[in-house]
């Protein structure tokens, strides 16, 4: 049997070993795989395995052998999963491998806004502590006990952003689809998105895209947010309209945005938030743990070894 990864060098650049993959069957293993040469790349193989690769039914109709696609991520919005089913072909992905990554990405990102570690680090090594006329400066530090998250997407992360915030002293809000039980200690659901947006001083994104809430924050709800609030997004870019962000952070409306994502990665030059103020901008990095890829290729070579047993696993289609 032959096994292709098309793009692994995101999940594995040299500090991990694919070795147990390579027991399963023949194994090659490509950095990255341009849309025109993935046909050519897989030639026989039944089994491919992908993260960001586009496979569309050009793809799947153009690989007559295949019978199993392992997506190397959570989400699989890169797959035509319905007309992979209609052709015989299983689907798996790889859930809940990065969520204590991803939460401890989400307040290093509110840190940054609130402490500005980062920010009075650079200052330092640029030598204005050298210069100043006092024994410290500080510019926009603020804490965080007291203040208000309301956590967009109440699923695995959003309830682990939940408690970790409660130590901070956060109070917390959560809107979940309109669902207003279950939200555990400490934790109140909203009925509206409108309710959380209006009284939250932090916003953290933590939903899938899915086809209605794409660009869900946009004009009108970045109006319904309270004045110098602060936006969060680890989950994905495509929930923003990054004109519009862009926009709110230079009337003040936004306080600050901490994004780990963008609509289109890597960006455009042009895009508006890489010049607009107050950002702090990661390169997708809140999955990226050497600890979350190590599980998510643990988890791979487990997904593929049940298909092959005959039983499934993470199956998504």
């Amino acid at each position: 049997m032959d096994i292709v990864v098309l793009d692994g060098y995101c999940l594995n650049p040299g500090d991990l070993d694919w070795s147990k993959l390579g027991e399963l069957g023949n194994l090659a293993v490509y950095d990255r795989t341009p849309y025109n040469r993935i046909t050519e790349r897989m030639g026989e193989a039944t089994v491919m395995l992908t993260n960001k690769c586009v496979i569309d039914r050009a793809i799947i109709d153009a690989l007559p052998n295949l019978r199993y696609i392992g997506e190397l991520a959570t989400g699989y919005n890169n797959i035509d999963i319905a007309y992979a089913a209609s052709k015989g072909i299983t689907v798996t992905n790889i859930p809940a491998y990065s969520t204590e990554s991803v939460v401890q990405h989400v307040f290093a990102l509110i840190l940054e806004i609130f402490s500005r570690a980062g920010t009075h680090d650079a200052s330092v090594k640029n030598g204005d502590w050298v210069r100043s006329k006092d024994f410290c400066y500080y510019n926009g530090v603020s804490e965080l006990s007291g203040k208000t998250i309301g956590i967009i997407g109440y699923g695995r992360i959003g309830r682990r952003v939940a408690e970790v915030a409660k130590a901070f002293g956060l109070n917390v809000l959560a809107y979940n689809k309109g669902k207003t039980e279950g939200a555990g200690e400490g934790v109140r659901l909203t009925k509206t998105l409108e309710e959380l947006l209006s009284q939250s001083d932090i916003v953290s994104l933590n939903c899938p895209l899915t086809a209605e809430n794409a660009g869900f924050i946009n004009k009108e709800t970045l109006k319904l947010f309270k004045d110098g609030s602060v936006l969060i997004n680890t989950a994905r870019g495509g929930l923003i309209n990054e004109k519009y962000l862009a926009e709110a952070l230079e009337s003040g409306k936004i306080r600050a945005a901490g994004l780990d994502v963008l609509s289109k990665e890597p960006p455009d030059a042009s895009n508006p938030l890489l010049s607009a103020p107050n950002t702090v901008i990661t390169p997708h990095t809140a999955w990226a743990t050497a600890e979350a890829r190590a599980r998510l290729l643990d988890i791979a070579v487990a997904n593929l070894k049940a298909f092959l047993d005959g039983n499934p696993i993470n199956k998504v289609n």
